[in-house]
């Protein structure tokens, strides 16, 4: 993606990278969209020096449509009053990047554990294991946050879990034959 200089149609929040720090950026402030995946943005605010993560509900603030594929595949099994598959689950995070990687959290082997329990009441439930490229990393718990919420937001979901595992260790061998690809490691 070629950098993309835009200036904010609203007051919009931004997570700080790699601090993990909200802040609420004003309509009218200059950014450069740096990085455009699955449904979030990384900025640059030159007024302010850093980088920033906007999350894909706040897509119009830069002029941007959010997107919506695994939402609406979600929307129609929960319309057929069937329950979400594990295939719509990953999908959904592979629109769930590390701001500071150009690789979703599904190709970059971070998920290690994801099952989805059909409730007797309805909905379904969603529990996640996941681990981070580092125990020290900022943006650890605003990533486990991003994956949490993009659950809930599913059609026919009623509850979603995240769980921060450190074992096994994540190493790059983790990565997924696409992540590699994208990453020139092949």
């Amino acid at each position: 993606m070629r950098y993309e200089e835009c200036e904010l149609t609203r007051d919009c929040a931004a997570v700080e990278i790699p601090q993990g720090t909200v802040v609420t950026l004003e309509a009218g402030t200059p950014v450069v969209i740096t990085q455009a995946l699955g449904d979030s943005y990384t900025i640059q605010v030159p007024t302010l020096g850093g980088l920033y993560r906007i999350a894909g509900t706040d897509a119009d603030a830069l002029g941007k449509t959010r997107r919506r594929a695994a939402l609406d595949a979600a929307a129609a099994l929960d319309g057929a009053g069937e329950s979400i598959t594990e295939d719509i689950v990953r999908e959904v995070l592979k629109e769930v990047y590390d701001p500071e990687i150009p690789i979703n959290v599904v190709d970059l082997g971070l998920i290690y554990n994801l099952t989805v329990t059909r409730r007797a009441e309805g909905g379904s439930v969603v529990d996640i294991q996941m681990t981070l490229t580092a125990p020290g990393c900022g943006m650890g718990q605003i990533i486990a946050t991003d994956v949490k919420s993009r659950l809930e937001q599913l059609p026919g979901v009623a509850q979603a879990t995240v769980e921060i595992v450190w074992e096994p260790a994540w190493t790059p061998q983790r990565i997924s034959p696409a992540g590699r690809t994208k990453l020139g490691m092949d």
